[in-house]
């Protein structure tokens, strides 16, 4: 149920997702408290313009059924832009963040939905 989605400019290699996302899905379920089972991670090499220059860029959406909140928000915020720069190398002023708490009943799974 929670969703974390990764728009960068750095080119995503095999070797590089294949450490970035189990560890982009460890600090979600760990932070926001939910089983890791029900995580979802994406990554996608995109073209980002960021205040009026090019370079290294990450746009991160993390959406999830409760458990966001403002010491949360920031704690994901902090982990994430760290693990982005160790990774990736993009510096934390660099990245956007955007947290979004669903409703149950706006979020679908297995056929049915969580409410």
């Amino acid at each position: 149920m929670p969703l974390l989605k990764l728009e960068t400019t750095v080119s995503l290699t095999d070797e590089i997702r294949a450490t970035l996302l189990p560890a982009l899905s460890r600090i979600v379920a760990e932070t926001i408290g939910k089983p890791e089972e029900y995580v979802m991670v994406t990554a996608n090499q995109v073209y980002i313009l960021m205040s009026g220059k090019p370079g290294d860029a990450a746009f991160v959406e993390v959406r999830s059924i409760g458990g966001l909140d403002g010491t949360v928000n920031r704690q994901l915020s902090q982990n994430i832009c760290h693990l982005l720069n160790q990774s990736l190398g993009v510096p934390a002023k660099r990245v956007y963040l955007n947290f979004t708490d669903v409703q149950g009943e706006n979020w679908g799974w297995n056929g049915n939905t969580f409410a």
